[in-house]
């Protein structure tokens, strides 16, 4: 999966989880990733508000997002 950032130099990696329906809620986003269940890059992040810029991956229960600058 893709996600473009529309002309914004990057998003958090929370919002971005609640932004593609992955959780329902900001809360649920931040004990995902603090419990180490998201990996960018092939490392587990556990920053909640790791800032993702074109080029990063971003895995979460076998999905796997692509971010993307267009």
């Amino acid at each position: 999966m893709k996600f473009v950032l529309d002309g914004k130099p990057s998003i958090q990696l929370n919002q971005l989880l609640k932004l593609l329906g992955m959780v329902e809620t900001g809360g649920e986003a931040n004990l995902e990733i603090t419990s180490g269940n998201v990996k960018v890059n092939g490392n587990t992040e556990f920053q909640k508000r790791k800032k993702l810029f074109p080029g990063d991956r971003i895995e979460y229960h076998g999905e796997t997002i692509e971010i993307s600058g267009k």
